[in-house]
């Protein structure tokens, strides 16, 4: 949803309270589309500061699902989202004037609220995710899921990183 900004801005010391839907369907996050399977409507304040200034205060939650790291299963993952930005639209210097510009939710006036969640998201983001914390992944030989059952690889290979110790090994066993 796109809230444009200009016409709020024309009464200092104007408050208003917005409620609008979360619409993106899939986040785009490491080269990957992420499916969203809920969200909340996004509760808004926006506060008209005075000199063009706007403060943002804001509430959602998401789901999205995500795949395990080790097994890749969709996992759900639910982030709560709260948003405090202020934008200055009276710009003093070249560091505000850029700051304005990196900004990619914001075009002139306009304030994108899908991509502002979206970026909220994407600095949320974890690092790593598991189905459960004794999630076995899968075999590095058949690509079987160990959680949900065996398979008949042999199991007893060595780290890759290990065969150059392995090798001197055999090379200096006795017989």
């Amino acid at each position: 949803m796109i809230i444009s900004l200009s016409e709020f801005m024309s009464v200092k010391g104007q408050v208003k309270t917005i409620q609008a839907p979360f619409e993106l369907k899939t986040i785009a996050f490491n080269n990957m589309e992420h499916e969203v399977v809920k969200s909340k409507p996004i509760n808004l304040t926006l506060a008209h500061t005075g000199e063009r200034k706007v403060e943002i205060d804001g509430k959602t939650e998401v789901t999205l699902l995500i795949s395990c790291n080790r097994c890749l299963s969709d996992v759900e993952v639910d982030f709560d989202i709260h948003i405090e930005e202020e934008f200055n639209f009276n710009p003093r210097n070249e560091d505000e004037i850029n700051e304005l510009k990196e900004v990619n939710y914001l075009n002139e006036y306009d304030l994108d609220l899908d991509l502002l969640v979206q970026d909220e998201i994407i600095l949320d983001f974890p690092m790593k995710v598991l189905c459960n914390d004794d999630c076995k992944g899968l075999c590095s030989k058949c690509g079987t899921n160990l959680n949900k059952g065996s398979c008949n690889c042999e199991n007893t290979s060595l780290d890759p990183r290990m065969a150059a110790i392995q090798d001197i090994f055999n090379e200096f066993k006795e017989v």
